[in-house]
């Protein structure tokens, strides 16, 4: 072209983050910036090519650029800005933004809901969906499927039952992306049954839907129904995905089947899928639950991620499972070469040398943690009670800890006090 204007660079712009091109989209950014003056849709792009390849700090600059600009009020620019921030991680910055609308819409919501699901931050999506509703923002179906997937195994499941009730009370049941939220929330929290209903009572089914229910059932250890399940979405003509072959090796982790690697074969043999580092670790799982450990490492280092620390903690934990100092130690020092900070490494091969009488070389293991400034992941348990999820950790303080240990008394006293049941029933 002999003569560019800002519509024809910013539709290269926007052409390249949607082909997802970001590289190219932003470098055509820069030297659009040399030429023309870019408007509020070249800035929605160019922050779209850095939300898709993570740039945190291109995207700190191109806010500053708005600021100057005048389009820090734009409503797609700072979806855009609040997209980045979330995807790099930056929940601080993207919550800054979304305060600093004056009238957040259900279009900011969402994409503020599912940053927070995105890193793991549940509790702040659960916060921020409450204090929506009660200013009377409008729902929907977005808004509400966003807030369904920050649900984990910790979440509160009565507020999973209140959004339920909220889906049915706004007629999104007929929605698909909200019946599939809804069958992963009920699953992880333990529910296998409510999610099974949702989804016999789903009017359409896609891939997701299928990949959910199977992920369900695969969660709760349920091995032959995940590929009974398999067949029924062969036959319902909707096409397996990469994540419908991760809940098939997590449901044969479950029941020690050895058809893993046939399907590990068959992903790219017959559906043109290439397995991810995700799937080998799973068919490690599978092999390591299995006590194959040998079998295990040997498709480690056979396989094309041999370098893939994930796969080596995988076959670490298999052989903390079954003591199998000699693999676990193998694997644990590759794991270290791989990945230094790894805290299950030095705890396991602590382990391992304590069993072996090696205290020299346990001092040493637990010194390096120390001067790295590691420390070894903290078990929690948790308890709902009134809504509110309460966790505990061992030797940690709670604001509730006085009265726990309180009730913890009075129920130990109680059951001392107590007749024998089996002299009361002999009796």
């Amino acid at each position: 072209m002999v003569e560019r204007n800002v519509i024809t660079w910013t539709a290269m712009v926007s052409g390249m983050a949607r082909a997802e091109l970001d590289r190219e989209s932003l470098s055509l950014f820069r030297q659009m910036r040399r030429a023309v003056d870019a408007n509020s849709a070249t800035y929605s792009s160019s922050l779209l090519a850095c939300a898709g390849s993570l740039a945190a700090r291109e995207g700190q600059q191109i806010h500053g650029l708005v600021v100057k600009a005048g389009f820090e009020t734009d409503l797609h620019v700072e979806s855009g800005l609040m997209d980045v921030y979330s995807k790099c991680g930056l929940m601080e910055d993207a919550l800054r933004v979304f305060r600093s609308r004056q009238d957040p819409d259900e279009v900011f919501l969402t994409v503020i809901l599912g940053g927070f699901a995105q890193n793991g931050l549940e509790e702040k999506a659960f916060e921020l969906f409450a204090e929506m509703v009660g200013t009377g923002i409008v729902m929907d179906a977005n808004m509400v499927s966003a807030v369904l997937g920050a649900f984990g195994a910790s979440a509160p499941f009565a507020l999973g039952k209140q959004i339920h009730a909220l889906v049915i009370k706004k007629c999104f049941g007929g929605n698909t992306y909200v019946c599939n939220g809804l069958i992963n929330m009920y699953s992880k929290c333990g529910e296998l049954e409510e999610s099974v209903k949702v989804f016999d009572g789903m009017p359409r089914k896609n891939t997701i839907s299928w990949n959910s229910i199977i992920a369900a059932f695969a969660r709760h250890g349920h091995g032959s129904e995940v590929f009974r399940l398999f067949e029924s979405l062969k036959a319902d003509g909707a096409k397996p995905t990469d994540v419908t072959f991760l809940s098939l090796l997590h449901g044969c982790s479950h029941v020690g089947s050895a058809k893993g690697l046939e399907i590990l074969n068959s992903m790219s043999s017959q559906y043109g899928i290439h397995p991810r580092v995700e799937h080998y670790a799973c068919v490690v799982d599978m092999l390591g639950r299995s006590g194959l450990l040998d079998d295990a490492k040997a498709f480690i280092e056979d396989g094309p991620f041999k370098d893939n620390p994930l796969l080596w903690q995988a076959l670490m934990g298999a052989c903390s499972f079954h003591e199998n100092s000699e693999v676990g130690k193998y694997a644990a020092e590759k794991l270290l070469l791989l990945a230094p900070d790894c805290t299950a490494a030095y705890v396991l091969l602590s382990k391992i040398f304590s069993s072996e009488g090696r205290w020299n070389d346990r001092a040493r293991i637990m010194k390096r943690m120390r001067e790295l400034g590691l420390r070894k992941d903290t078990g929690k348990s948790w308890i709902e009670l009134q809504k509110e999820v309460r966790s505990f950790a061992i030797r940690t303080s709670h604001r509730d800890s006085a009265g726990v240990n309180n009730m913890m008394l009075q129920f130990s006293a109680a059951s001392s006090d107590q007749e024998d049941p089996v002299q009361s029933n002999a009796s």
